[in-house]
């Protein structure tokens, strides 16, 4: 009698998707657009295709959407489609930055907490909720404030709002995991501390990690802006969606509305295609959150 193997959970998921995984695969067409626009921006600028983000024209200032100018001018003479596709680059390093430090600090930090217990676990539990007590857009902003402008800077002042979520997630799994067979196997053949957290501990409680860097990235990308608006985030020579908002505020009134829908509608559109993805690798990374939704349906 022969068996056949059941196919995996990835080929199930792509040959039926849910309405969830749909809404991923938007979210991964619009992840990976704006990819694409930051890391092909320098190459369209060189070709002639747009103009420098950082030349002001002079004249015209305040011209509409035309075919010369597709997005239309702000009144400092800026080419609004060349800002928004610049803007682009400036908001991956920064959010990449922000969520690749916090990720790196609070998953070994938790993975440490929940094994180690005892002491060390209590003050990080302490220093944790104390920081994650803080709204996350008013510690960064007073972050901003002590370590000024810059990419490095604005990462490092909006990644330690992310810290402790990625520990609470990282240290909750590591403590339910370290009381396994394997894992008392390992210790009782003489596996050391780092041993046992590289080799045994360190894939078994990493699932919703990616899960909670995507919505993280989605949120850093608000919390930019937020910086860019009050004019903490980066130089303001840098092409930066909150920076020009900021800049056409004074504008709108007047009827000059091509200046704020532009970059907040890049800025939108940035936000909703990594929380998609964020919701969609959730939905596939947690099986039981799919079999919910199959039962309330």
């Amino acid at each position: 009698m022969t068996t056949t193997k059941s196919p995996s959970r990835f080929f199930r998921f792509a040959k039926n998707p849910s309405l969830s995984q749909q809404l991923m695969r938007v979210g991964l067409i619009i992840t990976f657009l704006f990819i694409f626009i930051a890391f092909f921006a320098p190459v369209f600028q060189a070709l002639g295709w747009v103009q420098n983000p950082t030349d002001s024209l002079v004249n015209p200032i305040h011209e509409p959407p035309s075919l010369k100018y597709w997005f239309g001018t702000s009144r400092q003479g800026y080419d609004i489609f060349s800002r928004t596709l610049f803007g682009t680059q400036a908001a991956l390093q920064v959010v990449l930055l922000a969520t690749a430090l916090s990720m790196l600090i609070g998953v070994p930090l938790g993975m440490l907490s929940g094994y180690i217990g005892g002491k060390l676990d209590r003050v990080l539990l302490f220093i944790m909720d104390s920081i994650y007590t803080l709204p996350g857009l008013l510690l960064s902003v007073t972050l901003a404030f002590v370590v000024g402008r810059g990419i490095l800077n604005a990462a490092l002042a909006i990644s330690i709002a992310y810290i402790p979520q990625y520990y609470r997630v990282v240290r909750n799994h590591t403590v339910s995991v370290k009381t396994e067979v394997f894992i008392e196997a390992a210790q009782a053949l003489g596996a050391n501390t780092w041993q046992v957290l590289s080799r045994y501990l360190f894939f078994n409680v990493i699932q919703s990690v990616p899960v909670l860097f995507t919505l993280n990235a989605a949120d850093a990308i608000l919390v930019l802006g937020g910086l860019g608006f009050l004019g903490l985030g980066l130089p303001e020579e840098v092409p930066e969606w909150g920076h020009d908002l900021k800049q056409a505020l004074d504008a709108l009134p007047t009827g000059i509305w091509w200046t704020t829908l532009f970059p907040g509608l890049a800025l939108t559109l940035m936000v909703v295609g990594l929380s998609l993805l964020g919701e969609g690798l959730n939905d596939f990374v947690n099986p039981r959150l799919r079999r919910d939704n199959k039962i309330r349906q």
